[in-house]
């Protein structure tokens, strides 16, 4: 195999880790924010307050440090070592996306008038049905910037799983420019911005289908 085709297979095999890790964050991580939401703003004031603590935490410590507590802590503390790098890396980026998906979520919910709520009961309406036909649109429409914003981070931040050995596009394209070759590390940008534009690209149009929801 020539020198090419080595470093395009090996970028290709990044690309698809960073390509998987990002797609199952978000699958996992946006329900997973939203219980998290339910959770911080219930009125069972112990549930509350561990969720509120919880998100805290998250938010307040280094992704890279949560990648780094998933993958040892297990073998520090439990003698069961954590096998798959790529496990250990889909979990932290999971518990990391879904705190920061949480606030973006109570902060779409808490900026709908309470005056829609009543109107909604007035006319005759279960919370549920007033959650689902009168405000689940206009929070979405509201939280598309701020989410697409995390979205377009999270694309950015897959590159941290290397830091425990998970062999994704940059990990792969530093094998060779320890050999003297930069065009790999190039590559790696491309990748990049081809990936983020388009998701802008994406993001854009699902913001402007919601235009007509100015509540």
């Amino acid at each position: 195999m020539s020198t090419i085709e080595t470093i395009v297979s090996s970028l290709f095999e990044g690309f698809a880790y960073n390509t998987k890790l990002f797609i199952l964050t978000l699958i996992i991580a946006l329900p997973l924010g939203l219980l998290i939401t339910l959770g911080t703003m219930t009125k069972i004031t112990p549930i509350r307050w561990f969720m509120k603590t919880f998100v805290w935490i998250i938010r307040g410590t280094p992704l890279m440090l949560q990648l780094i507590v998933v993958f040892y802590a297990p073998g520090l503390f439990f003698n069961t070592p954590m096998r798959d790098r790529f496990v250990a890396a889909a979990i932290a980026f999971v518990i990391n996306y879904a705190a920061y998906f949480s606030e973006i979520y109570r902060g779409g919910i808490e900026s709908i008038s309470i005056g829609q709520y009543e109107a909604g009961q007035v006319l005759g309406m279960t919370k549920v049905q007033v959650f689902f036909k009168v405000i689940l649109f206009q929070v979405i429409k509201r939280i598309v910037p701020p989410m697409g914003n995390e979205i377009i981070t999270l694309v950015k931040d897959t590159s941290l799983a290397n830091v425990i050995g998970v062999a994704e596009i940059i990990m792969s394209a530093e094998r060779f420019t320890k050999q003297g070759l930069i065009s790999p590390l190039f590559a790696t940008g491309l990748y990049f911005l081809i990936f983020v534009g388009a998701l802008t690209l994406l993001l854009n149009y699902v913001e402007k289908r919601f235009n007509y929801y100015r509540g």
